[in-house]
């Protein structure tokens, strides 16, 4: 007889799919999770049929769904696997004992798909998200706590529990994670003072393809438009961002950290600021909050420059 599960034991393991909602054989590669909530539903529809008397008959089932998100800590080398399944496979330079410079760009056609087993070796119980598409990115910062990003996926079906993983011993893929306190947000390459907090949300707007189908599953999803959304907390020490906001001035912004000879940079080449209230509440510093939105016009909506040790994704 297994054992309860516990989330301190569990394990996730991933792989890319040469074919969408194929499970590889091979290539799986063990990546650090702080929650998963991947994982197939089918809801019951109650019966509507009259003539039976009072007591009602059996249920149905509706159609099936996996979605969910994925939230994994903002590291130097897992972070890679999350940045190719929402952006596509990136430009790798670097040879020899040089870094790697793994450049991912945001509007690509199409995208990759993933098979992601989650376990419970307790029980034991290994079930795999096989079609699993990312949608969304979400990212908060602040100057303290842990950094972790928060993955939106979207995935086709979920195999039932088996007892032994499909993944067999894959190798882990992680490293030293960013650290809040070293993170910096830059305009035109300077860093931007007064900022007490920020967010911002990457979704590549993913289209569900609905057909009726026997089993009931989605027979995959399309990336739509780009959009690129975020906030601002500033106090209010210039009229730079101010003024920007009030002319429809487009700026850049940045978003970046670095551990050791690793590093991770978000750039967002074209961003408007909403003009924004300047609220007295009291004695204290006087902050603005400013919802911004970012254009793909010029160029590349989203482009992510990861450094570090691994050779390619």
């Amino acid at each position: 007889m297994g054992g309860r599960a516990l989330g301190i034991n569990a394990v996730q393991n991933a792989a890319y799919e040469t074919t969408y909602g194929t499970t590889p054989a091979s290539s799986f590669r063990k990546l650090p999770f702080v929650s998963n909530a991947l994982g197939e539903e089918r809801p019951l529809i109650e019966d509507d049929q009259l003539g039976f008397g009072r007591e009602g008959l059996d249920p149905t089932y509706d159609v099936a769904t996996n979605d969910g998100d994925i939230v994994v800590p903002m590291d130097t080398r897992a972070i890679g696997f999350w940045l190719k399944l929402l952006l596509g496979a990136p430009v790798t330079t670097g040879a020899g004992a040089d870094p790697r410079n793994h450049v991912f760009k945001s509007g690509a056609q199409s995208l990759p798909s993933a098979s992601i087993e989650i376990g419970n070796p307790e029980v034991p119980s290994f079930s795999t998200s096989y079609g699993a598409l990312a949608n969304q990115l979400r990212l908060s910062m602040a100057r303290s706590g842990m950094l972790n990003a928060t993955i939106g996926m979207v995935a086709q079906g979920e195999t039932r529990p088996q007892a032994v993983s499909a993944a067999g011993a894959p190798t882990a893929l992680t490293g030293p994670r960013f650290q809040q306190a070293a993170g910096s947000i830059k305009r035109g390459g300077t860093e931007l003072g007064g900022v007490t907090s920020a967010d911002f949300t990457f979704s590549n707007n993913l289209e569900k393809v609905e057909t009726i189908r026997g089993d009931g599953r989605i027979e995959g999803a399309d990336p739509l438009k780009v959009m690129m959304t975020g906030s601002l907390t500033l106090r209010f020490a210039s009229l730079d961002l101010y003024n920007a906001a009030v002319d429809g001035t487009p700026i850049d912004l940045s978003f970046g950290w670095v551990q050791g000879a690793a590093s991770l940079l978000f750039a967002v080449p074209r961003v408007f600021l909403p003009r924004a209230k300047k609220p007295i509440s009291g004695p204290a510093g006087i902050q603005i909050t400013s919802n911004w939105q970012a254009s793909g016009a010029s160029g590349n909506t989203l482009t992510a420059t990861l450094v570090n040790d691994v050779n390619s994704y």
